[in-house]
């Protein structure tokens, strides 16, 4: 304390200094609030984008050991089809019975793990963005734009399509029953969807 200096002044002075240096922690522990929000935000961010990936390659494994399989629910659905319905001898009714439940099994085994078969009724309105044309067809029984028959089924997994149903679409002109029942010659399926949908145009090569 200076010779001039009161007691009260010096009293003042070091309420001055003690009420800077509060100030100063306070800031300093708003400083070390903010780093920490900052560093948990950042470890989230961190984790989160770990599980995205970690998720998304988990998918593509799933994705590319399904498309392998798929070329043998196919044959297996091919061997079902050209099966005699009625035969007489016994070795091959029980060849038939274990292709059924060799298809039957595959098809759990994808369902459990995600991958969703795509067979849509006859009538279904043509869905580009799950469907793809592979011709057209006049239809008295099908509306214009509606699925006549399925050539093969598709496959979505986990609602990523992996392939397309392939499929006979009744054409333009075709007087079926709409889905509500009414006669119509259907307007172009393939017009209001853009250029950038699963399925599409119809594949005149087929």
């Amino acid at each position: 304390m200076s010779d001039d200096q009161t007691p009260a002044d010096e009293l003042n002075e070091f309420a001055d200094a003690a009420v800077d240096q509060i100030e100063a922690l306070k800031a300093e522990i708003q400083g070390l609030k903010e780093q920490v929000l900052r560093y948990a935000a950042e470890a989230e961010n961190t984790r989160r984008r770990a599980e995205r990936e970690a998720n998304d390659a988990r998918a593509y494994a799933i994705q590319k050991f399904g498309k392998d399989l798929l070329g043998a629910a196919d044959n297996l659905a091919r061997a079902l089809a050209a099966a005699p319905a009625d035969s007489a001898d016994g070795v091959v009714k029980t060849f038939v019975v274990g292709v059924e439940m060799t298809a039957k099994s595959l098809q759990s085994a994808f369902e459990s793990n995600g991958l969703k078969k795509i067979e849509p009724d006859k009538g279904t309105k043509f869905d580009p963005h799950q469907h793809q044309a592979m011709m057209e067809q006049l239809s008295t029984e099908v509306a214009g734009g509606g699925v006549i028959q399925v050539l093969q089924p598709g496959y979505e997994l986990l609602g990523r399509l992996i392939r397309p149903a392939m499929v006979v679409v009744a054409a333009k002109g075709s007087t079926g029953p709409s889905p509500g029942g009414e006669p119509t010659g259907a307007a172009n399926p393939y017009a209001a969807h853009g250029d950038d949908d699963a399925g599409g145009a119809v594949d005149t090569k087929a």
